[in-house]
This record gives structure tokens, C-alpha cells and sequence, in this order.
């Protein structure tokens, strides 16, 4: 064969191959995905560890999903007032938010059996298991409907047993608490006003300010490092520990409904495991987080630290008992709530207490200090 004729026959082939690669395309560049931005508002000020839960989730989903979909969220205030959030997020003028349902009390009553009150003895994290797998879900998407709320609710994050209150001077008896001028929030309201508080519902961000200028005589919030950050202990130095008016309470991250579903599977489900990573991450932080403020307090800032007297603590749940009883009356709905509750406690209940070992005798024995011995 000729050279011209070899030249030939390799850019024939050559073009053939050409053809060939063209027919099977040339590999697809990625386009960059458009990001689908949320504005998102808590309903805590800014320096509140509560708002830092918000940022903790709203960056899970941001780091999950590449950018793809984008939370960014402001501070109680920025758009609406923290108790205006529900409305605010149904009604699209937010994305989405960060509260707790209990926020929502005056919508329906049965909102705030999700965190106020004693919930026959569970903890949070049994009410939270109560609500993933006890048909609480179910019924919180009962009760939105009934009060027209179009938004996609995520229930996470138990807290602890929150104090009964900061108070000018201890608490040792119910008649303590006659006349006070007293904050709380959801049927802690009728709890507290049965046992003779004049009951004054703030959020948050508007309890220090009403306790230094003397419109409030006692208030409680939620813990440790809120309480500490929002500034307690520059308004009172007694603050009474373990109470049943809030001893069960948990988070909510709430989207706009319409703004939800138009959202692909994929970022759902992505939105669907950083609720429970969030979740886990939160109780863990706040182990460490409120130990730490609970000790700063006490040796730094001369707080002091009282028990709730049992009295006290046995009189909440009497009360509770005719509130929840009067309201059950009146709604359906939340006597089907409280007895789904109920009937899931006392088998959870039950088994925990039969299960779990009391960890006050292992505290006691490794970090309880001897008395001293008498002189004889």
C-alpha cells in the first residue's frame, strides 16, 4: 500500500471514530444547582443558646444539601413578634421557624399539651417518642388543620425538667405563690393563676426588662444558659429548681406548607434526618452547656439553688388535674390528646422506672462529700 493510500485510510478512520464518539455524546458537564433559599426567624433573641439550636439545624441542612437548599435564620423580632410566628409561616410572609409549639397556646389550648405540664411523668424524650410513634404526629396535624395553619411541623429536641421560677426569696410553701406577678406560658398559665399567681405571658426577649422595672415579682424561662444569658441573675439570686408545669417541653421547626411540598423528595428526606441529627446534637450540648452555666451561677454570680418543696410540686398536679379535666370538657380534641398521652405514659412510664437504675446513689458515692467527724 501506497503512502498516500495509508494516509487515507487512517483519516478515514479516523473519521469514523469521530462519528462514533459523536453518536455516543460527549460526557455532560454539571450545571450548577439553583439554591432555594428559606428565611427562617426563631423566636429567641440572638444571644439566646435556644437561637444557636436554630443555627445548629438550619447549617445541618445547609452543609447536607450541597447549597441546594439554603436556611438562613434571623432572631425573635426581625419579621414578627416571637408569639406571631404560627401566622407568620402559615401565611408565607416567612419560609419557615423555630419555636415551640406550646408558643401557640392561644390558637387552641391543645397546643401546649406538647411541653406544659406534667405529662403524666414522662420526660421529653418520652413525649418526643410518644410523638413519633404514640400518634402524636398524627394528632398535631389534626389540630393545625383545625386551627388553619398551613405548615409542615417537625417536633424535636427534649428539654430538661425546667425550674419552677426566679424569685425574690425561696418559695417553701403553695401561699407563696398567692399575688405574685408572675411570667409563664401555655397551661402553666392556668396552672399557676389555680394556685393564686397573677399570671403575665412574655416571650422571652421582654422578661428581664419587666422583672427590672418591677412589672413582674417572679418569672421562669427554661434553663441554665438562657437563663443565665437573657440575664436572671442580674434581676434575682434565687432561683427554685424541679417542677412539673414544664418538665416534658421540646422544639419545633415549622415550613410553610406550600413552600415544603414544592421541595424534591431528596431534600425532604434530607430536612427528614437533620430534625433527628439536630435533635440528638441539642440534648448533647445542653449536658454540656447548662452544666457549665448552672456551676458559673452558683459560684460566680451567687445565685442560690432551692428544691422545689414536694408540697409545692404534689399541688401543680392536683391543679393540673382540674385544668386538664375543665378544658377536656370543652374540646374534644384535646381529651383525645391527653388520653393518647396518658395511655402511652403509663406503659413507657412504667417501664422506665422498673428499668433504670436511680443515679442519685452512684452521684452520692463517687462525688457527695463525707460530714465532718464530730469533735469529742
Amino acid at each position: 500500500m501506497t503512502s498516500t493510500a495509508m494516509r487515507r485510510k487512517f483519516l478515514g478512520g479516523a473519521a469514523a471514530g469521530s462519528a462514533a464518539i459523536g453518536s455516543l455524546g460527549f460526557p455532560m458537564i454539571a450545571k450548577s444547582q439553583a439554591t432555594t433559599t428559606f428565611r427562617f426567624q426563631s423566636t429567641w433573641p440572638a444571644k439566646d443558646i435556644f437561637h444557636e439550636y436554630a443555627n445548629d439545624f438550619a447549617k445541618k441542612v445547609n452543609d447536607m444539601t450541597g447549597g441546594e437548599l439554603k436556611i438562613e435564620v434571623l432572631p425573635a423580632g426581625a419579621v414578627v413578634p416571637a408569639f406571631g410566628l404560627l401566622d407568620a409561616v402559615s401565611k408565607g410572609t416567612l419560609d419557615g421557624g423555630h419555636g415551640v409549639v406550646v408558643y401557640h397556646y392561644g390558637k387552641n389550648a391543645a397546643l401546649a399539651l406538647w411541653g406544659s405540664g406534667p405529662a403524666f411523668g414522662m420526660d421529653a424524650n418520652m413525649l418526643l417518642s410518644w410523638h413519633k410513634y404514640g400518634g402524636g404526629k398524627e394528632l398535631l396535624e389534626k389540630l393545625y388543620k383545625t386551627v388553619g395553619a398551613n405548615v409542615q411541623s417537625y417536633v424535636y429536641g427534649p428539654m430538661a425538667t425546667q425550674p419552677l421560677g426566679w424569685f425574690k426569696k425561696p418559695v417553701t410553701k403553695v401561699e407563696d405563690l398567692k399575688g405574685l406577678k408572675f411570667r409563664t406560658v401555655g397551661i402553666s398559665i392556668d396552672v399557676f393563676t389555680a394556685m393564686g399567681a397573677a399570671v403575665n405571658a412574655l416571650p422571652g426577649g421582654e422578661i428581664i426588662p419587666a422583672m427590672d422595672r418591677g412589672l413582674l415579682d417572679a418569672a421562669e424561662f427554661n434553663n441554665a444558659s438562657s437563663d443565665r444569658l437573657l440575664g436572671f441573675p442580674d434581676v434575682s439570686k434565687v432561683c427554685m429548681l424541679q417542677s412539673f408545669h414544664q418538665n416534658a417541653e421540646q422544639f419545633e421547626i415549622l415550613f410553610n406548607r406550600d413552600k415544603y411540598n414544592a421541595l424534591p423528595a431528596k431534600l425532604k428526606s434530607v430536612i427528614d434526618h437533620a430534625v433527628e441529627a439536630s435533635s440528638a446534637d441539642m440534648s448533647w450540648k445542653a449536658c454540656d452547656r447548662y452544666s457549665k452555666d448552672y456551676i458559673e451561677m452558683r459560684e460566680k454570680q451567687s445565685v442560690r439553688f432551692y428544691k422545689t418543696p414536694d408540697a409545692i410540686l404534689k399541688q401543680q398536679l392536683v391543679v393540673y388535674d382540674q385544668v386538664v379535666a375543665k378544658k377536656s370538657a370543652e374540646n374534644p380534641l384535646f381529651k383525645e390528646i391527653v388520653d393518647s398521652q396518658r395511655a402511652f405514659a403509663e406503659r413507657v412510664v412504667r417501664w422506665d422506672l422498673d428499668t433504670n437504675v436511680n443515679r442519685r446513689m452512684a452521684f452520692d458515692h463517687y462525688f457527695a462529700k463525707p460530714a465532718p467527724a464530730k469533735k469529742g
